[in-house]
């Protein structure tokens, strides 16, 4: 199992998990929830549900990886599978994302 934070313009508004079996979930935090001033992450994974799981990695984490000979140059860079998205996300997305998400290993 492997985790991450997923913050939104810099606070932790959820977590997203891969299981052992390689399916994902992901989860709002309470305190994310409970604000109404806080958005939702995505269109796709709206806040009024707490909890989502999926057999793949979600399109809207997907979408953060880069694609063609960048995400090849940064699997070997990292020494990573160039189909370990999960592992791909986190070496990507922590630090020069674009827009206000970022992913974080926990």
């Amino acid at each position: 199992m492997r985790t991450a934070h997923v913050l939104f313009k810099s606070e932790v508004a959820g977590t997203l998990i891969q299981w052992d079996d390689g399916s994902f979930s992901f989860e709002y935090r309470d305190e994310w929830t409970a604000n109404s001033t806080k958005p939702s992450i995505s269109y796709t994974l709206p806040k009024s549900q707490k909890s989502f799981r999926s057999p793949y990695l979600f399109p809207f984490f997907f979408g953060l990886i880069p694609e063609g000979s960048n995400k090849e140059y940064i699997a070997r860079f990292h020494r990573l599978d160039g189909d370990d998205f999960f592992g791909i996300l986190l070496r990507v997305a922590g630090n020069d994302c674009i827009g206000a998400v970022q992913i974080k290993a926990a």
